[in-house]
């Protein structure tokens, strides 16, 4: 009996890995798969229990189950370990947080290429604008010398003799 919990633990494990990835990666519904998984195979009130099922709570809101994050959350609030109630409540403020309104111009709409057929995916290609090359190289900008400004170049100097009366004096003192 104790095999098959230590089984299932390194199991749950790398459940819980896999959907960490998949979230990061942002396939959210394999991230849910994972994590539904791994939840199922722990026990919710151990603290790696918690963990899953706060990483459930966010895997559910980016797959766009807000109600099913919701739900979780509440229950999450009551886990004996004191970190993953903590969580739970900062989550559940969020997420029941006013959804605010975003001016249509603030957003750009990405256009769903999947759906478009073999023919419109070649005629977009072709439609493409081929990078020219440059007719003639860039000639340097030629600089007028009488504007620049040459009064940092005493310091310059005076700080390159600094330098050469300290080295002459060092090679002066070693011998």
């Amino acid at each position: 009996m104790q095999n098959l919990s230590n089984e299932s633990l390194e199991i749950a494990k790398s459940l819980y890995q896999a959907g960490k990835i998949n979230f990061e990666n942002g396939k959210y519904r394999e991230a849910v798969e994972n994590l539904e998984k791994a939840s199922a195979l722990l026990s919710r009130n151990s603290p790696l229990g918690g963990e899953v099922e706060i990483w459930l709570v966010t895997a559910y809101e980016a797959a766009g189950r807000t109600e099913e994050a919701i739900t979780l959350c509440q229950q999450l609030q009551r886990h004996p370990f004191p970190e993953t109630s903590k969580q739970a409540k900062q989550l559940l403020y969020i997420l029941k947080a006013p959804k605010l309104q975003r001016p249509s111009e603030w957003m750009t709409e990405i256009p769903d290429l999947g759906t478009l057929s073999d023919n419109e995916r070649k005629i977009r290609a072709a439609a493409q604008p081929q990078k020219s090359s440059p007719s003639q190289p860039n000639e340097p900008e030629l600089v007028d010398l009488s504007q620049v400004n040459t009064q940092d170049n005493r310091f310059i100097w005076v700080a390159l003799i600094v330098i050469v009366l300290t080295i002459f004096y060092l090679t002066w003192l070693s011998f």
